[in-house]
């Protein structure tokens, strides 16, 4: 049993990335350009620089781009986006049996906004934001701090997280790791492989 569980955000704790990727799919169309929804997915997954560095090469779009699929997302993701179905219960399970929850995000305060929306907050200890201006993942700079600041007992500690990204930032900084995932596939940086909320308390 783990003391102490770091999350990521998109497509972890919340399951963003059809919002994200239908407002990236109407900002490339209102530019002339047509691309299936499960592609700019898949290519989010990575990381969403990695999305926009491979539509940037494919199609030749830029700042002007970026900024008004920026615009779009924070039109709607708010009302749009919701945590996955257990989430809420299973991060209230973590904190009332003495455990804690970590956000770490490359995202800035909307996450916290967003798990504040449906009672998330008081069920996490700390949130590591864009905001600190830590290294991007899979740099363990993040989670270093939190281990430090916490007094965290790195066999005690682990990350779930969707991405390669995440996975390797808790091997880079000592840490367990769990990939959650829609399919069972194996993951060269994951400690662990669970394909649903309820798998996750088996493991935590």
């Amino acid at each position: 049993m783990y003391k102490h569980i770091i999350w990521d955000f998109d497509g972890t704790l919340f399951d963003t990335y059809p919002v994200m990727a239908g407002s990236f799919r109407e900002t490339l169309e209102g530019h002339g350009f047509e691309e299936p929804l499960e592609e700019i997915i898949k290519q989010m997954k990575v990381s969403i620089t990695s999305a926009l560095k491979h539509y940037e090469k494919k199609y030749g779009i830029g700042k002007e781009f970026f900024t008004a699929y920026d615009s779009r997302r924070k039109e709607v993701e708010f009302d749009l986006s919701k945590p996955f179905e257990g989430i809420v219960e299973l991060c209230k399970y973590v904190h009332e049996t003495g455990r804690k929850n970590y956000l770490y995000t490359h995202r800035g305060e909307s996450s916290i906004k967003m798990l504040e929306s449906y009672g998330l907050t008081g069920y996490f200890s700390d949130f590591i934001t864009s905001q600190h201006g830590f290294e991007r993942k899979p740099s363990p700079d993040a989670i270093l701090h939190l281990i430090r600041t916490h007094h965290i007992d790195h066999s005690e500690a682990i990350i779930i997280g969707d991405r390669d990204l995440d996975l390797e930032s808790g091997k880079n900084a000592g840490i367990s790791s769990c990939f959650f995932t829609d399919k069972m596939e194996e993951n060269p940086h994951a400690d662990y492989v669970v394909t649903s909320v309820e798998g996750l308390y088996s493991i935590i």
